[in-house]
């Protein structure tokens, strides 16, 4: 606002002299209070540059306390000429709240009292108007307000209390901590937010920078020792207004704790430590704990323990519990007291963390441990920790494999007794002897079936039986050649009608249960006779393999179909074995095998037995059916002439003639007229007439007809073989015959029998004495019978 004039006298000072320019040493002032700034420079004068009023800023003390409006300034326009009709308008933040003007004289006032930690600043716009019209005689321009700054805020610290931490028997001045604080009042304006730090707690261990708050120890290493005293409080303050006197003061507290430092040696509780051990305790068991002290704590109490002399070096050892901090003795190597009854050695201890620059004393200590010795009933003792024998697997039932030998370790020298545990010899296949622990054979060993043999001897004391030990015996059977080779599985394979000689069809290998030092070397050959030479030869490939080849282009499934080709099969070991295996050869048809090209031998296997289950099944169904229909073969148990029944005991002789009608037999041609319907079998109901007629037909062969004996006697009267024959005929035609397995069977054994007939149905009654001596000319299959018959009743 160009015409408005500010009436502050501090603005006025600012602006006068803001107004004054040297020019020659010469000042130049306008009457109105414009200044005129000319510049000479040799005979030539600068323009004259007109300055405006600087009013747009105004300060307010911060904090009023009276009880009026607070004045700030005022504002007047050139339009205000004193009559009333100007209105000054006040916009901008708290405009009209915070702060108001009066709208006829332009007097600018505070409402209430003001922080400036809350707002520093305000801007505000000011304008003129025409109170009767409205309109703006000035254009609108904008002001700053800023508060000046009072000391109404104490420094505050970033934490309440602090905690740190310093070694102990650290130097003078070295740096624990730093602590902050802060002012909330104008930096800018006065010293209210200078800080100066003082401690007034903590003296004279501690001390601070007045103008950093750095904290540092004040006392020396000899002063700042942990086991003394380890923990410090120290109290801190902050005053503002540069420390002067009527400053604000803040403060905090600092908790210090001092840091071990490896500043003291470790030391033993006693200068010699004492300790009883048996003899029989085993190694690593422990014989005696040696406690030592440090005033350190953590690592810095970690103690090492170590053997540095004595006679107990080497039996011996020692090590810390990194629990309790303790020596532990333990035994090393197994103790003798008939060899060494005590012992003596000397123990040091040492921090594991070396820090010596403190130590007023040296950084170890050493101490003397007494070990004695007692004496106990040990077990017996034996030469080697096991023993290892190797033995052939052919070697002879009582040869001895070996021999352990155990003693008893005391002055008594109890004499030991050997025996076998036998948990580890179930077969009672070793035995020892009990005197001199020699190992024998009990049974026969094959190494075949177990090649090693692990058994436990056990040496116990013969006047302490509960004083015992035991050794672990390896027996290792060695391999002799006592097994042949033999084909590694069973081969099958085929082979065509149509083919080529010298044709590779199988190779063949083999496997032995032994196990020969230089490996296994087999070979192939054919057996030494039989026809297969001529038809399959064998080719030895030389790695234990062979193929075997077709010795001719063709073969015939009709003169054979399968070949069981003999295989001879020999290892070259000591003594050598040799097996023979049999590879069978079967023929096929290549049309065959050519139309089912899909199919494998299983698969054509498998389909073959489908179909013959198949028509097994339907044959067993129709023969049930068909057995269901039929009448029952017998009517009456009597009516049995016709058949010939077998039950398996002895007949009676010649008297018995209920069995069968022998007349039939001696005049076929009375039994060729009776009756067709007597002609029927009795044993059964016929339900149908034969359905061929009766045909004589010439005798079978004596092979194709069951050996039943016919007399002389019957031959004489009639053609007995005509009868059979027609008999025959007719129950191969009757429809109503019995199957097979129960049919009646008659044969005839024709006339040029060397024995003739053997039947006593012709023979004469007479009771006089037979000669049977004619049946010794029959030859050896009647040897028996001659014998029976021939010799004389005294004979039995």
């Amino acid at each position: 606002m160009r015409n408005i004039i500010l009436g502050i006298v501090c603005l006025c000072v600012c602006l006068t002299l803001d107004d004054a320019l040297a020019l020659n040493g010469r000042r130049t002032h306008t009457a109105d209070g414009e200044g005129i700034e000319a510049a000479i420079r040799g005979e030539k004068l600068l323009k004259r540059v007109r300055r405006g009023w600087m009013w747009n800023q105004f300060f307010l003390q911060e904090e009023y306390t009276g009880s009026d409006y607070q004045y700030i300034g005022k504002l007047q326009s050139d339009q205000d000429h004193g009559d009333g009709s100007v209105k000054y308008v006040l916009s901008g933040e708290g405009a009209g709240t915070i702060f108001v003007i009066d709208e006829n004289n332009g007097d600018l006032h505070a409402t209430r009292r003001l922080d400036r930690e809350e707002k520093a600043f305000y801007i505000l716009k000011a304008t003129v108007v025409n109170k009767w019209t409205g309109q703006k005689l000035e254009p609108e321009t904008e002001f700053i307000i800023k508060l000046h700054d009072i000391n109404d805020n104490e420094p505050k610290f970033s934490k309440e209390v602090y905690t740190a931490s310093v070694p102990e028997r650290s130097d003078i001045g070295t740096s624990v901590t730093q602590v902050t604080a802060t002012d909330a009042d104008d930096r800018m304006y006065g010293n209210s937010a200078k800080l100066v730090y003082s401690i007034s707690q903590g003296h004279p261990y501690f001390s601070v920078e007045p103008n950093t708050g750095v904290i540092r120890t004040a006392l020396g290493p000899g002063d700042m020792d942990r086991e003394q005293r380890e923990h410090y409080q120290v109290v801190i303050e902050a005053k503002d207004m540069g420390g002067q006197r009527g400053g604000l003061t803040g403060s905090t507290v600092v908790k210090i704790t001092l840091t071990d430092v490896n500043d003291n040696p470790p030391r033993f509780t006693q200068s010699i430590y004492q300790f009883r051990v048996p003899e029989s305790s085993k190694s690593g068991s422990i014989v005696g704990r040696i406690q030592a002290t440090d005033k350190d704590i953590g690592k810095n109490s970690e103690m090492d323990f170590t053997i540095i002399s004595g006679d107990g070096m080497e039996m011996f050892d020692i090590s810390t519990d990194k629990e309790t901090q303790e020596g532990l003795i333990t035994v090393r190597k197994p103790l003798d007291y008939e060899k060494k009854p005590s012992y003596t050695i000397e123990i040091q201890v040492q921090n594991t963390q070396e820090y010596v620059r403190f130590m007023s004393s040296g950084p170890k200590d050493m101490a003397t441990v007494r070990l004695a010795v007692d004496d106990v009933d040990e077990p017996p003792v034996f030469e080697k920790a096991s023993y290892l024998y190797e033995v052939k697997e052919d070697v002879a039932v009582g040869t001895v494999v070996g021999s352990v030998s155990a003693m008893d370790p005391d002055r008594a020298r109890s004499i030991v007794n050997y025996s076998i545990d036998r948990r580890t010899d179930r077969g009672h296949l070793f035995n020892v002897y009990p005197m001199n622990g020699s190992v024998f054979l009990l049974k026969s060993l094959d190494r075949e079936t177990t090649a090693w043999h692990n058994i436990s001897i056990v040496a116990t004391e013969l006047n302490n039986p509960r004083q015992s030990s035991s050794v672990s015996v390896y027996i290792r059977l060695l391999d002799i050649n006592d097994n042949a080779p033999m084909f590694a599985t069973v081969y099958e394979t085929f082979v065509c009608e149509k083919t080529k000689a010298g044709q590779r069809i199988q190779i063949v290998s083999a496997v032995d249960a032994d196990e020969p030092s230089s490996g296994h070397k087999f070979s192939f050959s054919l057996a030494p006779k039989g026809t297969h030479h001529r038809n399959f030869s064998v080719r030895d490939n030389g790695d234990n393999t062979a193929g075997i080849l077709t010795g001719q282009a063709t073969y015939s499934r009709l003169h054979k179909s399968i070949y069981l080709v003999p295989v001879v099969i020999t290892d070259d070991d000591y003594p050598m074995q040799s097996s023979t295996g049999t590879l069978t050869v079967r023929l096929c048809n290549p049309e065959a095998l050519s139309s089912s090209p899909g199919l494998s031998t299983g698969a054509l296997i498998a389909i073959l037995l489908c179909v013959i289950i198949l028509l097994l099944v339907v044959v067993l169904v129709t023969a049930l059916k068909h057995q269901r229909k039929q009448e029952p073969l017998i009517i009456s148990k009597e009516d049995v002439r016709d058949n010939v029944v077998s039950y398996n005991d002895e007949g009676g002789g010649e008297e018995d003639t209920q069995a069968f009608d022998i007349g039939a037999l001696r005049h076929p041609a009375a039994a060729a007229t009776l009756d067709e319907g007597a002609k029927q079998r009795r044993d059964i109901i016929p339900t149908d007439t034969l359905l061929y007629p009766t045909v004589r037909h010439p005798a079978p062969a004596p092979s194709t007809l069951l050996m039943t004996p016919i007399s002389m006697a019957a031959r004489d009267n009639g053609d007995v073989c005509e009868f059979i024959n027609q008999r025959v005929m007719e129950n191969d035609c009757n429809p109503t015959a019995p199957p097979y397995d129960s049919l009646a069977t008659y044969a005839y054994e024709g006339a040029g029998s060397v024995a003739e007939s053997l039947s006593s149905l012709g023979s004469a009654s007479s009771e006089a004495e037979q000669d049977y001596n004619y049946l010794s000319d029959w030859g050896p299959r009647f040897r028996k019978l001659a014998d029976l018959y021939g010799a004389e009743d005294s004979d039995f």
